[in-house]
């Protein structure tokens, strides 16, 4: 299902890029008089820093900007500084459309940069603005080369101010040293650097420095293609940050009894106190240590319809697990991975463990990669108590896009059980765009006897990819996963497998005097068979064509030939069910995204044909309506039908989400969240205030309810109100 519009998706939207740059190192030049931050660029200490040379990407690659930038960026001992003079025509063109933290929307100007502090040519971060001053900070990984390779959950201590006039917009980024990861070798300190800047009246975006479109829709945020920067002298402070926290509030849980035939309800109190405490070791190895965690402010996830027979994946909202998270990943092809952090502290349903503390210790020691985990949990209804622990370490061989690496993780209950899983990675550029990446991971626990040197506990996985957008692009991948492989502190989203997944396309990039900015043309085989009988369990095959126009309209069109092979019998509802049994069918679906630089813009797509033995209608439609700088309107309608017209069968749901937002400031908001669930005739709402006048000390109020409409639909009946929750959540950072 298409997720709705984000900022990752949003971020997508102006990653495409011009030619290579050179190779030669950029010297930032130290501030030798005082900065006022003012958001005014406008001292003689700026004058005398070089501009940087940005060029326009889009709507017409390499042409003439009608719009003048300046961007300079220096240093002092405590700052790396960035200055911006973003100058318009008019300056009614000038618009900011949101002051939420984290929020980038097509129809606002922005400005910022990419860091590649590790300058690993793999990770970096971001740090961008916009005319109403708002922040918003990511972590990227991967080379930005997987399908979300951007994180905005993450944040850091840094800041920005902005000013405005009749001949543009200004801004100045001040971010710590302190905050950045990085190396110092003979005194000589050296990064990644891109720049841009987005002019949402025009579909502007100029860049820096010059990065070549082939290298597809996340282009202008690889840290591969970042210019290569150096400071001298950079000695930063390593200050402690410890914050603790205070909780209050009152819950109302209706929970079944341990025979199931009643559902009890228990009211209570809450009174809480924790903290956590984060600690530069050195200026690229940070711990955080935690104590009684807690996670009231996190929003509620997106209810999902299953219309598979495999696990749901549920993205990580939890701050606390943000920082560096591209470190612990060990990713074995789409949201399969060894780690994945709900694992700690949430239940299968979601429902939230507590967490006694643990500490995590990440970033870079001489040559390696490293994280380390350990977290304890409390005992639950579910579960007993339990300690997680990860060790993830990696490393860059051969080249600079080259690396290998390893990761051990242990899952240890109170009650004996256990679960361990230790894996080895490596990706290797072999020549021009193409890359090799091999896992290979194996996994031990409590009461199955798996030896070593087989199968039946081990994944591999293995994929030969040629990172191109223009041109011939291919990819063959193979995977396998034995009967007993099952990482405790991962996520697999289908067990005992083997896979064959082969693509081939074509991509275009028409130029000027088309109204396309690029379109792409493939075929794909993606095979699935039984790691026991070798019997082909789910096949797909067929064409896809993706298309993006220079207004930024985006959609794509694909058709599949689908085999499923049902072994167990399994059902969507009592009234829809699949038999055993071995189907062959047909599908399309297509979807749709309209100009985002308009106020009112939307998502949709449509899935639809044959399913099983009967027939698949699916429809989603989700709108996005900026009334202004302060509110914004959005939603979801998500539609399902099936039938089975031979076996008399059908099921039937709709799920509708609002969210609504209001930013009183970049400082104070508030959101209002409700979704409904036919399937359970089910309404869930979150309402949540925060205020955050500085980074670190933040004050939410957090109100949560799920309401069933329908009791009698639950065998016993449901309670008419599951749960509600009020909670009340202040944390301050003091600076040691």
């Amino acid at each position: 299902m298409i997720k709705p519009i984000s900022t990752i998706l949003f971020i997508i939207l102006f990653s495409f890029s011009v030619k290579s740059f050179s190779a030669d190192k950029l010297k930032i030049q130290r501030l030798t008089e005082t900065i006022q931050f003012d958001g005014k660029p406008d001292e003689l200490a700026w004058n005398l820093i070089d501009t940087l040379q940005l060029t326009m990407h889009a709507p017409v690659f390499n042409g003439k900007s009608t719009e003048r930038t300046q961007v300079r960026i220096a240093y002092d001992d405590q700052f790396l500084w960035i200055g911006a003079k973003l100058l318009v025509n008019d300056p009614s063109d000038i618009k900011a459309s949101s002051k939420k933290r984290d929020e980038m929307s097509a129809n606002s100007d922005f400005f910022g940069v990419i860091l590649d502090t590790y300058n690993d040519n793999e990770n970096a971060m971001a740090f961008f603005t916009t005319p109403a001053g708002l922040r918003m900070d990511a972590t990227i990984s991967n080379d930005a080369s997987s399908r979300e390779p951007l994180n905005p959950d993450w944040n850091t201590f840094w800041d920005t101010k902005v000013s405005r006039d009749n001949k543009g917009w200004y801004c100045e980024i001040r971010i710590p040293f302190s905050s950045l990861r990085f190396q110092t070798v003979n005194g000589i300190s050296e990064m990644g650097l891109i720049s841009w800047r987005w002019s949402a009246h025009n579909n502007e975006n100029v860049t820096f420095p010059i990065i070549d479109p082939k290298h597809g829709q996340w282009a202008t945020w690889k840290p591969s293609k970042a210019q290569k920067i150096i400071f001298e002298d950079v000695k930063p402070a390593r200050p402690v940050y410890f914050s603790p926290y205070v909780l209050g509030g009152h819950t109302n849980n209706n929970t079944l009894n341990k025979d199931e035939t009643a559902y009890v309800n228990e009211e209570k109190f809450i009174n809480e106190i924790g903290g956590e405490l984060k600690y530069s070791i050195t200026s690229n190895l940070t711990m955080d240590l935690t104590v009684n965690t807690d996670f009231a402010q996190v929003e509620a996830d997106d209810q999902q319809v299953n219309l598979t027979r495999f696990s749901l994946f549920f993205p990580e909202k939890r701050m606390f697990f943000q920082e560096s998270a591209n470190i612990f990943s060990f990713n074995l092809g789409g949201p399969n991975d060894l780690f994945y952090s709900r694992r700690i502290g949430l239940d299968d349903d979601g429902n939230q463990v507590r967490i006694y503390g643990g500490t995590r210790i990440y970033g870079r020691v001489g040559k390696w990669d490293l994280g380390f985990l350990n977290m304890q949990t409390a005992d639950s209804e579910n579960l007993p108590s339990e300690n997680f622990g990860v060790l993830r370490m990696r490393r860059q061989v051969i080249n600079p896009n080259s690396y290998v690496g390893g990761i051990l993780t242990t899952r240890l209950g109170n009650n004996g059980n256990y679960n361990t899983a230790y894996g080895f990675d490596a990706i290797v550029r072999v020549f021009g765009d193409d890359y090799v990446d091999l896992k290979m991971a194996q996994s031990y626990e409590t009461g199955i006897n798996s030896e070593f040197a087989t199968l039946e506990p081990t994944r591999v996985r293995l994929n030969w990819r040629r990172r191109s957008q223009e041109g011939l692009g291919y990819m063959v991948s193979l995977s396998h996963s034995g009967e007993d492989f099952n990482p405790g502190v991962g996520f697999e989203m289908r067990d005992s497998y083997r896979a064959l997944f082969t693509q081939v396309q074509w991509g275009w990039l028409p130029g000027e005097n088309s109204t396309l900015f690029s379109h792409d043309a493939g075929l794909q085989l993606l095979n699935f068979y039984s790691a026991i009988t070798g019997k082909l369990e789910s096949g797909s095959f067929g064409p896809e064509w993706k298309f993006q126009t220079k207004n930024f309209l985006m959609g794509s069109v694909e058709i599949k030939r689908l085999i499923e092979h049902v072994d167990e019998e399994f059902s969507f509802s009592d009234d829809a069910i699949v038999p055993v049994g071995e189907y062959e069918f047909y599908g399309f679906e297509g979807t749709l995204i309209t100009p985002m630089t308009k106020k009112l813009y939307a998502e949709m797509k449509l899935e639809g044909g044959q399913f099983y033995d009967g027939n698949r209608f699916s429809y989603m439609v989700s709108p996005y309506l900026n009334l202004s700088s302060s509110v914004v309107i959005s939603g979801t309608y998500q539609f399902d039908a099936i039938g089975f017209s031979k076996r008399n069968q059908e099921f039937q749901n709709h799920i509708a989400r609002l969210k609504f937002e209001y930013m009183q400031s970049t400082k104070l908001s508030a959101s209002t969240f409700v979704q409904y669930n036919t399937f359970d005739a089910a309404l869930a709402g979150n309402f949540r205030i925060r205020y955050n006048p500085r980074e670190g000390n933040d004050f939410y109020l957090v109100f949560n309810e799920y309401h069933f409409l329908q009791p009698e639909l639950g065998i016993p009946n449901y309670p008419e109100l599951a749960n509600r929750s009020i909670m009340l959540k202040y944390t301050h950072t003091f600076v040691l």
